[in-house]
């Protein structure tokens, strides 16, 4: 009996010490979320580390020079982005406070009555004679006549607005009465924009006025400032004209009055965008609509020259286009349409009409034995 006790009182020493050699699980949960965190982070470096070794090796392939320039491109990009710029106050509803000197000769500093400021350029030191000196001509419109078009940059990237430079959109937001480009085979080198005689007309951007004078070709009153940047822009069929030849301009700045002097069907603004007397399409500055600027930065292809640009716009042509769109415009609020409906008779629908079955027919490319579906819809005029 005894020898039996002795055996059990050493199994039971010998699992007590087992149990003594197993340790307890006594870690806390901050203790867990420590270990994951630090494995995370030891995850997360090398990771980085990976992605920087990717660097590094790209980094030898590519030359310091070869990188400026694919960051400048990125640049570039960011800047011709279309955005939508919206139009600065309007120069003449601000009175001026004073101007201060910003530190640099070329710029000042405009404060106005409603609290605001902005940078505008000393003109007195901030010329570029190659903009407005060069082809400068305060009489003859087109001073470009020994400029080739092959002579041209086959594409120019043109600042429209910077911290000197702003836009206003040339008259209030307004849909397009005549867009730019060539219709029935005549060429219209602008947009035309509806509106009532007397309506302030603004400077599209800064610069200084070269024309400002009645053209008999057609234009009428006509406006035209040369910009910073290079680029032309014309305000034609002015009632009346508010600024004079080499006269400084800033954008938002009221140049005219609208109306419809010269080669004109009826009050609105021709507004033209040129470079060098080439003309483009102004929309691709502006959406008139919205009265906004589309990008602060313009890549200006010599393919978006019309082939059509010449000195002026023929506004024979013009008018031919506004008569006939007239004309087209009467046709269509003319035209009188019928729903066939049950017992009609294209006899029954001419008398109705006051036109003939012939009519009807030919109109809707159909036959007098034509079987009329019910629903069906016939123009009658």
């Amino acid at each position: 009996m005894n020898k039996y006790l002795l055996t059990l009182c050493f199994a039971l020493c010998s699992l007590v010490a087992s149990a003594q050699q197993i340790p307890a699980d006594t870690t806390s949960e901050h203790e867990i979320h420590e270990a994951i965190d630090y494995s995370s982070k030891e995850r997360m470096k090398a990771e980085m580390a990976a992605e920087q070794a990717k660097i590094d090796s790209l980094s030898k392939l590519v030359t310091p020079e070869q990188a400026a320039r694919i960051d400048s491109i990125v640049a570039m990009r960011l800047r011709l982005a279309r955005k939508r710029i919206e139009s600065v106050p309007a120069i003449d509803s601000l009175a001026v406070l004073d101007t201060l000197p910003s530190g640099d000769d070329a710029v000042q500093v405009v404060l106005f009555a409603n609290s605001t400021w902005k940078y505008v350029r000393n003109r007195a030191v901030a010329k570029d004679s190659t903009i407005f000196e060069k082809y400068w001509d305060t009489e003859k419109l087109f001073p470009y006549k020994d400029i080739e078009y092959s002579s041209l940059p086959k594409s120019l990237v043109i600042d429209l607005v910077d911290s000197t430079n702003g836009y206003h959109t040339p008259y209030k937001p307004s849909p397009i009465r005549s867009r730019y480009g060539p219709r029935r085979g005549r060429a219209h080198q602008g947009v035309d924009l509806a509106l009532k005689t007397g309506e302030p007309i603004y400077a599209t951007f800064s610069g200084r006025v070269r024309i400002s004078q009645y053209n008999r070709g057609g234009y009428g009153n006509l406006v035209v400032i040369r910009h910073d940047n290079g680029l032309e822009t014309y305000y034609g069929h002015l009632s009346e004209r508010m600024v004079e030849p080499n006269q400084w301009v800033e954008a938002g700045q009221v140049i005219g009055l609208g109306g419809s002097t010269g080669r004109s069907t009826g009050p609105h603004l021709h507004f033209e965008t040129r470079y060098y007397g080439q003309s483009f399409d102004p929309e691709r500055l502006i959406d008139f609509k919205s009265g906004t600027l589309c990008r602060e930065t313009f890549l200006l292809k010599r393919s978006y020259f019309s082939i059509y640009s010449r000195a002026s716009q023929d506004f024979e042509d013009e008018i031919a286009n506004e008569e006939q769109d007239k004309k087209e415009q009467a046709e269509r609020e003319a035209m009188r349409y019928h729903k066939i409906r049950s017992g009609d008779t294209l006899g029954a629908i001419a008398r109705k009409y006051g036109t003939t079955v012939g009519n009807i027919c030919r109109l809707n490319g159909i036959k007098s034995t034509t079987i009329l579906r019910i629903g069906r819809t016939l123009r009658v005029r």
